[in-house]
């Protein structure tokens, strides 16, 4: 069976977030003056929504989660965001598909805005 549509997820499978997003969970951290993760940990912030793992990694009431978020969104938007690098192989594997008519999708739970300006920035639209 050959698909014509094809869906891709951004963090993880198309780019490695790990640098923007580690240092802006740093950055919110240390506004909310909560004890700094390592870098093990850090990891489990990638995938899951920013609020929920606030949460449940921090032990956040939701009111000091979604301040966080806001700390960490203040930092990702500026600088985080273009900390993400493309995977080897990424550009040429989308172009090839692109080229033999396939549909290509990305689905992500960040910010629409941030995930356009990631695939923009990094010549992935």
């Amino acid at each position: 069976m050959a698909y014509q549509t094809i869906l891709f997820d951004l963090d993880g499978t198309l780019t490695d977030p790990y640098p923007g997003i580690s240092k802006s969970i740093a950055y919110a951290l240390e506004k909310m003056e909560a004890p700094a993760l390592d870098a093990q940990t850090l990891v489990t912030f990638i995938g899951p929504p920013l609020l929920q793992s606030f949460q449940e990694i921090c032990e956040f009431t939701e009111n000091q989660a979604i301040e966080a978020v806001g700390y960490y969104r203040e930092r990702f938007a500026i600088k985080g965001l273009y900390e993400n690098s493309v995977y080897a192989g990424i550009p040429e594997l989308l172009s090839s598909l692109k080229k033999s008519g396939k549909t290509l999708a990305v689905a992500t739970s960040k910010p629409t805005v941030f995930a356009e300006k990631i695939l923009h920035h990094f010549q992935l639209a």
